[in-house]
């Protein structure tokens, strides 16, 4: 794995990271019927983040810790800031995913990128179809 593939899925982890951390929020905040997909989601999360982290490790590369705390760009006090703020993460998320697409020297660093790209941008439409965007999918997820 190069120098370039690391520096990108460290990028992708933070994200991830701070993914994990969101979801955590916008699960004290978002609408009873929204736990089903909030654990799912939380979960997928922290399945790529584990991975990210199992792949740097494999490759001898740095492995940083998560942040004590990710702010939310706006207060998260009911359910509609968390769905927001839920579209903020999946689009955080989308657009680190992109940069690894996009940076990767590996085959197989690119195809996680994908992977990890194509279910950031399923989510961030479920974000947006359950906030009533419309439309509720972008032609080029994660890009900034």
């Amino acid at each position: 794995m190069s120098t370039t593939d690391q520096q990108a899925l460290t990028d992708a982890l933070n994200a991830e990271y701070a993914a994990v951390y969101a979801y955590g929020v916008i699960s004290a905040y978002a609408a009873a019927d929204r736990n089903k997909i909030i654990i799912e989601f939380t979960t997928a999360h922290r399945v790529r983040r584990d991975a990210t982290i199992d792949a740097l490790r494999a490759a001898g590369g740095a492995v940083p810790g998560p942040a004590p705390a990710y702010p939310p760009p706006s207060p998260v006090n009911d359910p509609i800031p968390a769905a927001k703020f839920a579209v903020t993460v999946e689009t955080d998320t989308a657009i680190a995913w992109r940069s690894v697409v996009e940076r990767a020297d590996s085959p197989d660093v690119r195809r996680a990128g994908i992977e990890a790209l194509s279910e950031c941008a399923v989510r961030l439409a479920t974000w947006q179809q359950i906030l009533g965007t419309n439309p509720a999918t972008v032609a080029f997820p994660g890009r900034a």
